[in-house]
């Protein structure tokens, strides 16, 4: 089977297409279970019901997205073998040591208190239950912050030595928290509440327009724009300093995410709004720009000097092309977020958030916009570190396993492309039915609660989610 692909590039595409698909799952289950944690604390805080019924709506969404998340990370492990097992001969000993940490600290936490959040209602104490839940938030957290580490030291390694061309460790300190990583591992944390507040806004908004008023959907509603407010500010001034970081230990990567060939030694660079580098030509085609501002807000100086691409030989440059418009595309829906959240602000002021129609049309369309955004600046922070699987030290093309082989790599990849359609589909799927149906009250109006004070607990995994999906309301 020739698919006129070399085995690197149907080996990259493989890793590409299993990541992205990953990492949707573990963004949503980050901020889902922060989103718990707080939904459960304000419960025992006030003894609202409604924050009950949230709870238990929000708790299936999270088991569906934690139950893919990790059935979608086991294949990224066992590509490090199969198709970049050369990566893992050379960097393995540091890289290794990273994910092993995250099993111990932070995958075994999860475990242990995820049976107790998502089955122990009724049969263990309200603080008890509260415990367990803040432990998987917890935990979903410090896993970021390991998988964040490993990355980081991929894009600015620390504290290590090459000796006979085995990378070993020399401090592990310089290696966890490496230059990028504290900024890097905010903007993801963020980018993960983010994604998670938006779905909590677009699932509110699209019962609003299907008429419902009820207080469920409208604190879903307001919750989560409280949310998109802070994460999307906030994300402005993380992405910021992210940026001037990059531009010290990465500056091709800000070349190529600028479009900027040339170095500006005698003006400022400005900020093209709009423009298709080619990397043949080593231009632009159709620029459109904003004089100096590139400078001022990469250097912050209107004449700041930056690096162009023809500063780096052609082999070690990453596709301008690529970066340049996924860059934009993050950044667009980010300036978007923004504007929700400040028109939300304003029509709290107006006291018609939970009544203007074409609002809540706008916030129905920015639900999926968390994840596109997500995926865009994955697509730049990993496409633009290229042709470096480590930055500076391996490249790409030797990471790649020796004896694999183009057609070997191009049947795995297809066969996972139509498993994953069936397995994650078919998930996506059932989730999309649990939303659609919505929460419901179901202790908002009961004198006596069920179950000693707590929800129906299932007895068996499948049974998290035990609503009859096919029963929809009248006029749906």
């Amino acid at each position: 089977m020739d698919l006129g692909l070399t085995a690197l590039e149907l080996a990259r595409i493989q890793f590409a297409f299993t990541v992205s698909f990953h990492i949707i799952f573990p963004a949503t289950s980050i901020g889902l279970a922060c989103f718990l944690a707080l939904l459960e604390w304000r419960w025992l805080k006030t003894d609202d019901p409604v924050y009950k019924d949230l709870f238990k709506f929000w708790i299936k969404i999270f088991a569906i997205a934690f139950g893919m998340g990790v059935v979608s990370g086991v294949v990224m492990s066992y590509q490090f073998g199969t198709n970049w097992s050369e990566f893992s001969r050379i960097a393995g000993s540091v890289t290794g040591p990273l994910l092993t940490y995250e099993v111990l600290s932070a995958f075994f936490l999860e475990a242990g208190f995820l049976g107790i959040m998502l089955f122990g209602w009724g049969r263990v104490s309200k603080k008890a239950h509260f415990f367990a839940t803040l432990m998987v938030a917890i935990g979903t957290c410090i896993s970021m912050f390991w998988i964040l580490s490993s990355n980081s030291w991929m894009q600015t390694p620390q504290g290590f030595a090459i000796e006979n061309g085995i990378i070993v460790p020399t401090d592990w300190f310089a290696i966890v928290f490496n230059p990028s990583f504290p900024y890097r591992f905010a903007h993801m944390a963020t980018a993960a509440f983010l994604v998670s507040s938006l779905l909590v806004v677009g699932v509110a908004a699209w019962h609003l327009l299907k008429g419902r008023r009820d207080e469920l959907v409208k604190k879903s509603f307001s919750l989560g724009l409280w949310m998109v407010l802070v994460t999307s500010i906030g994300q402005v001034f993380i992405g910021d300093q992210h940026g001037l970081n990059t531009l010290k230990y990465q500056p091709a990567k800000i070349a190529a995410v600028e479009g900027h060939w040339h170095t500006n030694h005698d003006e400022g660079m400005p900020l093209l709004l709009f423009a298709i580098p080619d990397m043949q030509s080593e231009s632009n085609k159709f620029e459109v720009g904003i004089p100096n501002l590139g400078s001022l807000i990469l250097t912050h100086s209107l004449d700041g000097t930056v690096k162009g691409l023809k500063e780096y030989q052609p082999q070690d440059r990453p596709n301008a092309l690529i970066v340049f418009w996924s860059f934009r595309v993050m950044v667009g829906l980010g300036m978007l977020m923004v504007a929700l959240s400040l028109i939300a602000l304003w029509l709290r002021k107006k006291q018609r958030l939970y009544t203007s129609h074409w609002f809540h049309r706008f916030a129905t369309v920015m639900g999926p916009t968390g994840y596109i955004a997500l995926l865009a600046g994955w697509v730049t922070t990993e496409v633009g570190r290229q042709p470096w699987v480590v930055y500076g030290v391996i490249r790409t093309q030797d990471g790649l396993s020796h004896t694999v082989s183009a057609d070997q790599v191009g049947i795995t990849l297809i066969i996972f492309v139509l498993v994953y359609a069936v397995v994650f589909g078919s998930g996506i799927y059932y989730m999309l039915k649990v939303i659609r149906k919505g929460p419901e009250i179901v202790y908002s109006d009961l004198s006596e609660p069920v179950g000693h004070g707590h929800f129906k607990t299932p007895m068996r995994p499948l049974s998290a989610v035990d609503d009859d999906l096919d029963t929809t309301k009248k006029g749906e």
